[in-house]
């Protein structure tokens, strides 16, 4: 009888033993970090950026991000990235409040040695750092690096699709190597959405003028490549107010004169406050001081009816799809009304 008892309990004891190990190797998958994770799973994928096709690890480590168009998104996923330019990113990000996080400094003097130290498995290389793309190669031999830059320059024959194409390549890349393509279908499904409702809220003639705004001055977005709205003219068709000769995608603007705007009597001015992305800057005056406290414009149709649309605040240093989702929001939102 006692025999008996202790061969019931052991096979008891076997079948709790199976159970565990099914409930963990089922149907071929583990469990690491608290999601299942299937063992056929690609450890690697095939990324097609500015160069070319790059071979990048699936959930890389030590990554480094160097593209503004990237934190947001990278952030919003929870990615842990081991270095960025802070000097020229939002200060409310989470990843320059972090002091884990190391410093590459700014494009035009970055520490690239920081890059280096850190020993990454990915660098993003993208718009302002784009330039050191091949110093950064040689720099990391053993990491994969891919640069989502989008060429929306003077030089560019389709700004606007070169954006509104990039901006949904980039997350659909970004989605593949972090393991979050739901996540990334869902941004891009939203941005197309944006860009359908700002189209069908411009009635086609009212006329449009786009500008930056820094230190008190005023500077011309020129239509289809000015910094941030100029390939917008392209995306929503656009009536351009004015349009200037040898114009450029200065970070600036191009110089433009009150006068200038005045004459041309834009429906429509929409406006990037550079300084408002720029904690550091000393002699920032907010943009919308500048335009309304301007005598000179008061009688400007945009002005003397309120129709003036701001990006948001952190623009100029956080391009990222989430900023013109927002953007471009707004502006079907206010063009509606």
């Amino acid at each position: 009888m006692r025999k008996f008892k202790w061969t019931v309990i052991l096979a008891m004891f076997l079948l709790m033993l199976a159970a565990c190990s099914n409930s963990s190797n089922e149907n071929g998958k583990t469990e690491t970090k608290g999601k299942e994770k299937d063992s056929t799973e690609p450890s690697t994928v095939e990324i097609t950026d500015a160069h070319g096709t790059v071979t990048v690890p699936v959930n890389p480590k030590n990554v480094v991000a160097l593209d503004n168009r990237t934190f947001e998104t990278l952030a919003n996923w929870g990615i842990e990235l081991a270095a960025v330019p802070k000097d020229v990113m939002p200060a409310d990000s989470s990843y320059v409040k972090d002091e884990s996080v190391k410093n590459v400094g700014n494009h035009r003097e970055p520490n690239l040695e920081i890059i280096a130290a850190a020993d990454p498995e990915l660098v993003i290389v993208g718009q302002r750092f784009a330039s050191y793309y091949e110093e950064i190669k040689k720099l990391v031999p053993n990491a994969a690096v891919i640069d989502l830059n989008v060429d929306v320059s003077e030089e560019a024959k389709t700004p606007g699709e070169n954006l509104v194409n990039g901006l949904k390549e980039a997350t659909t890349s970004l989605g593949q190597i972090f393991d979050k393509n739901e996540e990334a279908k869902q941004l891009v499904a939203e941005f197309d959405q944006s860009i359908k409702d700002a189209k069908s809220a411009y009635n086609g003639k009212d006329t449009v003028m786009s500008v930056e705004v820094a230190a008190g001055n005023i500077g011309f977005s020129a239509p289809h490549f000015g910094r941030v709205w100029g390939p917008m003219y392209d995306i929503f068709g656009w009536k351009p107010a004015l349009e200037i000769e040898n114009a450029t995608s200065d970070h600036k603007g191009d110089e433009i004169s009150v006068e200038a705007i005045v004459k041309s009597n834009p429906d429509w001015i929409f406006v990037l406050d550079r300084d408002a992305a720029v904690s550091s800057t000393t002699d920032a005056v907010p943009a919308q001081d500048v335009i309304d406290n301007s005598p000179a414009l008061k009688n400007v149709t945009a002005v003397s009816k309120g129709q003036i649309v701001y990006a948001p605040d952190d623009t100029y240093t956080n391009e990222s799809i989430q900023t013109f989702i927002e953007l471009f929001k707004n502006l079907a939102n206010t063009l509606a009304k």
